[in-house]
């Protein structure tokens, strides 16, 4: 495939897949990311090489896989969202207290990591032993004590040539690359902006650099928006959800004024509940925000749609219009269990959303990406190829159904 600029391709002869772009790291690539968050020496040099070679790989393997839009794994990058902390000014770092502790031993940072949300709060007993195994912080904080600007140029570059030269030869339909909204970075982090807004908007303006480099280097730009589904779960006590509302839709206007310029048929836009496995029983329904999601300036929306609080959340469409020259990524298959999703599962799942709102409309996707970086991996590599070859023959079945 040839990187270019065209519109984002959609599904006119057959369904198209894709996922969400993080790939579980090759151990000794984690091993050296990790040592750099923990402020050990690396071998940069060393470091680059192994992201090239498994940039490399890991394109092939989606395209054999039967993946038709793919990403490089985010391989270079140390999780979704601490990534930016090398590549935006204005950030300092603060000592990081206790970096692990056993699940018996909840004093100090882990009781208050578990009081940070109403989810942690009314399930304690099973996050206490889910957290320090799942998702250990092991970078130290930062916090914003001065002006924000994009100095990550060279980081950049270097992922979008090795992404570049992968794609030589493979067999794809597309390419996306994720970068990540300006409201999940530096979340109660600002000790320097007069208020959020202006915290915000400072932090779109430095991303707007990386966003436009994606699309002009030709690949499909997606934007990694968790927060607007789970801040949710973090504001104690809760906000009216009119209040809540309000603050996600300044959110959303500061992502807008960070895509100014950049072609909507250029980007897609990634919403979620929050990674982490557990019973999200106090997630928001989609239909609390949709309207949000919409007003985004992309052509295609990624939703998580498999995973059990939200795979019925398809019937949303029936009410909602789809505007026009707009496309859903539906997830089909989910990071959370490491059950294969049957292929007559995903075709069903791809099916219901093709009913509502066209099958050109929709692309088979991933619930969220199956790695959150150097950190952890939320399934082994080996099940997450299956799903993947799952969601393939699924998308195949799906299209033989919708002639």
């Amino acid at each position: 495939m040839s990187i270019g600029g065209c519109a984002l391709k959609t599904s006119h002869d057959r369904i198209l897949t894709t996922h969400v772009g993080s790939i579980p790291r090759p151990e000794a690539i984690k091993e050296m990311l990790r040592a750099r968050l923990g402020g050990e020496h690396v071998d940069e040099k060393e470091l680059a090489d192994r992201v090239q070679e498994a940039v490399a790989d890991v394109v092939r393997r989606q395209s054999e896989a039967g993946i038709d839009v793919v990403s490089d794994g985010e391989m270079s990058k140390t999780s979704f969202i601490l990534y930016t902390d090398e590549r935006l000014t204005g950030f300092t770092q603060v000592g990081m207290e206790e970096p692990s502790m056993p699940a018996s031993n909840l004093a100090g940072p882990w009781a208050r990591r578990i009081e940070s949300r109403h989810e942690w709060r009314a399930f304690r007993d099973y996050y206490a032993e889910y957290l320090p195994r799942a998702m250990p912080p092991v970078a130290p904080p930062t916090v914003c004590t001065g002006p924000i600007s994009y100095k990550g140029q060279d980081l950049l570059q270097r992922d979008l040539d090795n992404f570049k030269t992968a794609m030589e030869g493979v067999n794809v339909e597309e390419a996306f690359v994720p970068s990540i909204a300006p409201s999940m970075i530096g979340r109660d982090q600002n000790q320097y902006y007069a208020n959020e807004e202006e915290y915000r908007f400072a932090i779109a303006d430095a991303m707007k650099t990386e966003y436009k480099a994606i699309v002009d280097a030709g690949f499909i730009l997606q934007i990694d928006d968790p927060g607007l589904g789970e801040t949710w779960d973090m504001l104690i006590p809760h906000p009216t959800l009119e209040e809540y509302r309000k603050l996600q839709t300044m959110y959303v206007e500061a992502l807008n004024h960070a895509l100014n310029g950049i072609p909507e048929d250029r980007v897609r836009y990634h919403l979620c509940w929050g990674s982490w496995q557990g019973p999200h029983l106090g997630d928001l329904s989609l239909r609390d925000v949709v309207d949000l999601v919409l007003s985004v300036n992309a052509q295609a929306y990624s939703i998580e749609a498999a995973n059990p609080r939200h795979s019925w959340e398809w019937k949303v469409w029936e009410d909602v219009k789809l505007p026009d020259n707009k496309v859903l990524i539906p997830g089909v298959i989910a990071h959370t269990t490491a059950v294969v999703e049957h292929p007559e599962t995903v075709a069903e799942r791809i099916i219901n959303y093709a009913r509502v709102v066209g099958k050109e409309r929709v692309i088979a996707g991933a619930d969220c990406g199956f790695a959150q970086g150097a950190l952890y991996a939320r399934q082994h590599l080996s099940i997450m190829w299956a799903k993947f070859e799952a969601l393939a023959e699924g998308a195949r079945l799906a299209t033989q159904r919708l002639k």
